[in-house]
């Protein structure tokens, strides 16, 4: 432990899905104050209401996750494509308009978005509309990075095969399915939550000072 974010206030959303439980864990053990938001941030004034009710945010790490069925796009409707979008995209820019105004005053902040590999790559099997979700993410994140450079830095990574309850559970994994996709993997195997924490503390810390709009790859070489 180095305490690299001593000091720092932290909001963590959906503490408790994808990569959540070890960002917490290691941002905690780096000395930060970690809010744990658990928040339905699908909710119009969600996000608004959580960073008021937070006060000073030094880091927000946009960590939005949400289920859904591989299915083809042919038979994708309306519905689903807006539940996606609800929990991926929209959350994401309510939370950074609630957490700007703050750091730009300050001149200071950090902006982690969690984002997933899909969107760099294309696959089959189904996951065209979570993939355009994330898509969405890291377009919306490279541009607003470039609005309020270099006073706030805001970065992705772009994850898949990562050891999670959302898109990987233990159920999951014991499935012809998941042994099919695994292959594709030039790792041969799935990260830990940990591994991929690691990762989004680099952005969040002093280490990330000179990055700006960056999408940082973390799928065990997937995305070569």
């Amino acid at each position: 432990m180095s305490n690299r974010l001593e000091g720092r206030r932290v909001i963590v959303t959906d503490a408790t899905q994808y990569s959540g439980p070890a960002i917490v864990e290691l941002f905690r053990e780096e000395g930060a104050e970690v809010i744990a938001a658990n928040d339905d941030l699908s909710v119009v004034n969600a996000a608004e209401d959580l960073v008021r009710s937070v006060g000073r945010v030094d880091i927000l790490i946009a960590n939005l996750a949400v289920p859904f069925e591989f299915g083809p796009a042919v038979d994708r409707n309306d519905e689903e494509m807006a539940r996606t979008m609800e929990a991926i995209y929209y959350p994401l820019h309510r939370l950074v308009r609630a957490v700007l105004p703050q750091m730009l005053e300050r001149k200071s902040g950090k902006i982690v978005v969690t984002g997933s590999a899909s969107a760099l790559r294309g696959r089959s099997g189904g996951v065209a509309l979570y993939a355009a979700a994330r898509g969405a993410q890291l377009a919306y994140m490279r541009n607003v990075a470039l609005e309020v450079a270099p006073h706030v830095n805001i970065n992705a990574t772009a994850q898949t095969y990562v050891d999670n309850p959302t898109y990987f559970p233990p159920e999951y994994q014991q499935t012809d399915d998941f042994r099919s996709r695994l292959a594709e993997c030039p790792a041969g195997r799935l990260a830990t939550m940990r591994e991929c924490a690691q990762t989004v503390l680099f952005l969040a810390g002093p280490e990330s000072n000179f990055f700006y709009g960056q999408t940082i790859p973390f799928a065990g070489g997937w995305t070569v």
